[in-house]
């Protein structure tokens, strides 16, 4: 279907022939003409599945056909990351070129200029604020919007935002929106916590759900099972045989980020690291960089699984085994975009082997396992994990547990056996009879050893000057020693 068949703005539909969009995709051919008629909805779709403009073209077109507020909030547009809230300014800015609708970004990370520049935006009455939970509420909390006139409020990747733990500064800004507005909600999946979020915040919504997109037919997905400390080892050799060119290397913590981010540039290689611990600025200059092809490797957590345009990307790697397939889906899916090539490689050590076998279950295909560089030893595929754990002074616990068994067993070996002792003893001999006597009697208790005390109290001399007892070789509260006459 063409964004022509749909009852779209005249100014919208020229925005989308200047930006060369002409057809629309599943999500947004169900969703504008429902968010057209006023209904709330909720969405469940896959990033990369042009949510965006399924929601903000039908708004757009909307608030360009008047009845609304000028001196008023009309949308919120709530993003859990800062990158995904820059994403949907920036389309907001292409798609509303020909109107005289106002935006406002609003996330946190940024410096005091930036807070008032927010502050004012928001005291002008934006007509589209897109803002981070965390964010708007600071702003909230000192006075420095007013809600109570929205019209629209959206919830873009809301299970991620719950994931994040923003569930209840989303409940708090619900209450400074009017109760006559229109909900709508977009989500990559649809949980228990999503559901009961629904029906809390949406009014007989209209559900559109499309079917778990599977990764894109050219997306070539791989897999290395290796032990958890030859993955970096295994990365270099990689790039050692292909030189990277745009790639994306995703860890499961930004330590690992880190640490990864140093140790291939240590190698040589042109890297970047994308984490939470980064404030906006720091963040801007490494996406700006790896947009700019200024750095070829880009080291992230699934900060920038979701909701990151850049359509060259050629090579994803796991370096860890995401929790599950959605997260494995979206974090290959920034490859072989916009109809290109790409690859997906994931590495997978013993502990992650069934999570990777769920993955594969999901999706319903068998991911090709290639063998290691050579040098490097495979684990064992029996399913038993092979990486053995070390004392605390690194030697092999495996090593020496088995060491302790051999003694263990020579040590019975060496003593007569139970069986063979009583039937012995049925025989007569005396000697193994004393032995089960001594065994089957209990220890001598150890004689306690005299307290301090005890030990050095004396008897007192008698009234006539005789010691009862030898005297003591120490003055008694002195504590200097005592010269014999």
């Amino acid at each position: 279907m063409d964004f022509y068949d749909l009852d779209l703005n005249d100014q919208v539909l020229d925005a989308l022939d200047d930006m060369n969009f002409t057809e629309c995709t599943p999500i947004q051919e169900h969703a504008i003409p429902v968010i057209l008629e006023g209904r709330d909805l909720i969405g469940v779709a896959q990033t990369g599945t042009g949510k965006t403009a399924a929601f903000l073209l039908p708004i757009l077109s909307k608030l360009s056909d008047g009845g609304y507020p000028s001196d008023a909030i009309n949308c919120v547009i709530m993003s859990p990351t800062r990158e995904l809230a820059q994403q949907i300014d920036q389309a907001m800015e292409g798609f509303s070129y020909y109107m005289s609708v106002s935006s406002v970004a609003v996330y946190g990370g940024n410096d005091g200029i930036r807070y008032e520049q927010e502050k004012r935006g928001l005291s002008m009455g934006a007509d589209v604020i897109i803002a981070t939970p965390g964010r708007l509420i600071s702003h909230l909390s000192l006075g420095n919007v007013d809600l109570s006139r929205v019209s629209f409020f959206v919830l873009d990747e809301a299970d991620r935002m719950l994931d994040m733990g923003f569930s209840d500064d989303i409940m708090q800004i619900v209450k400074h929106l009017p109760a006559e507005r229109q909900t709508i909600m977009f989500s990559a999946t649809m949980p228990k916590k999503i559901q009961d979020l629904a029906r809390t915040i949406l009014r007989d919504p209209v559900e559109v759900k499309l079917a778990v997109s599977r990764p894109a037919d050219k997306i070539v997905q791989s897999a290395y099972v290796c032990y958890e400390a030859q993955k970096i080892t295994l990365v270099k050799k990689l790039f050692a045989a292909q030189p990277p060119q745009r790639v994306i290397i995703f860890a499961s913590s930004k330590q690992k980020v880190k640490d990864m981010a140093i140790v291939l540039k240590r190698a040589g290689f042109n890297v970047g690291a994308m984490h939470s611990d980064l404030d906006q600025h720091e963040r801007d200059e490494v996406m700006y960089q790896f947009k700019a092809q200024q750095i070829n490797i880009l080291v992230a957590t699934d900060i920038v699984a979701r909701g990151i345009d850049i359509d060259d990307i050629q090579l994803v790697i796991n370096f860890d085994v995401p929790h599950d397939a959605e997260d494995y889906v979206h974090r290959i899916g920034r490859t072989a975009r916009a109809n290109n090539d790409g690859e997906a490689i994931t590495l997978v050590s013993e502990k992650d082997r069934q999570k990777f076998v769920s993955i594969e279950r999901f999706l319903k295909i068998n991911i090709e396992k290639r063998s290691l560089p050579e040098g490097m030893e495979a684990p064992s595929t029996s399913g038993k994990s092979d990486e053995r754990p070390r004392d605390k002074k690194g030697r092999d616990r495996h090593k020496k547990n088995s060491a302790r068994r051999k003694n263990k067993e020579k040590r019975q070996e060496e003593l007569p056996q139970n069986a063979e002792m009583n039937e012995v003893a049925m025989q007569g001999t005396g000697n193994v009879q004393q032995v089960d006597t001594a065994l089957e009697q209990p220890k001598e208790k150890k004689r306690k050893r005299p307290s301090r005390w005890r030990h050095n109290r004396k008897k007192r001399p008698s009234q006539d000057g005789g010691n009862d007892t030898e005297q003591s070789s120490t003055s008694v509260g002195a504590g200097n020693p005592v010269t014999e006459s």
